[in-house]
């Protein structure tokens, strides 16, 4: 009797430890998580607009290089010049345009010693035209005016719409914003603020393509008026 009692009270506390064991342990299954929308709009699709103009036409249209006065057989100012030659809607790695990112030496574009695009800009070039090289516009805007921080906001600006022409081992007028410390200096002696909003007296920036946003400069603005932090 005292055994059965025993084996009783034995086989309700494993059946309580395997309960607690289960509840206790969550057995997911592994999900793919999707990329984000590229340019703002509610879609995965990369918008050309926000996205990859602004990369050909600070890294790519620099005067001398492949801009409309340049006279080179690729002008890669607008998307019409830009769609003409070179891409293959649907298959980057049949397009020389984005083949040429990933050459060396003197077939490399952009061509030494200006900056190399980073990969996150080639992939978006290179999904772009994987999509159909579509002249997706007015894609929304996921800009917020209220969000300042150099490593979120401040520096993809700089990326994106500076670095062409002041990046790399010989940037234009000495000025580097490939990085913080160069950034800070030109937002201290007031430069990049004056240059961004085409204040007279400035060189108006960035070169061979529209002026930022309201937002993008508000952004900048309020950094500059925080302190210019690296946060």
């Amino acid at each position: 009797m005292i055994k059965t009692i025993q084996m009783k009270k034995y086989l309700f506390l494993a059946a309580a430890a395997l309960t607690v064991s289960i509840y206790a342990c969550k057995h997911e299954p592994d999900t793919i998580v999707p990329l984000p929308p590229s340019g703002g709009g509610g879609t995965s699709e990369v918008c050309f607009e926000a996205d990859v103009l602004p990369l050909f036409q600070t890294n790519c249209a620099k005067s001398g290089c492949h801009d409309a006065a340049s006279g080179n057989d690729y002008v890669l100012d607008s998307y019409n010049n830009i769609i003409k030659r070179g891409i293959v809607p649907g298959n980057a790695t049949n397009s020389k345009i984005y083949k040429v990112l990933f050459e060396t030496g003197s077939d490399k574009m952009p061509p030494p010693p200006n900056a190399d695009l980073s990969s996150a800009q080639k992939a978006i070039i290179g999904k772009w035209i994987n999509e159909g090289a579509k002249n997706t516009v007015s894609c929304g805007s996921a800009c917020d005016s209220n969000a300042f921080k150099f490593a979120a906001n401040i520096d993809p600006i700089m990326q994106k719409y500076c670095v062409g022409c002041h990046g790399g081992s010989t940037p234009s007028a000495s000025i580097n914003l490939s990085a913080y410390g160069g950034v800070r200096q030109q937002a201290l002696n007031g430069r990049l603020y004056g240059a961004v909003t085409h204040t007279a007296g400035y060189s108006a920036m960035p070169k061979n393509a529209p002026k930022l946003s309201d937002c993008q400069i508000a952004q900048i603005r309020k950094w500059i008026a925080a302190g210019s932090l690296n946060n």
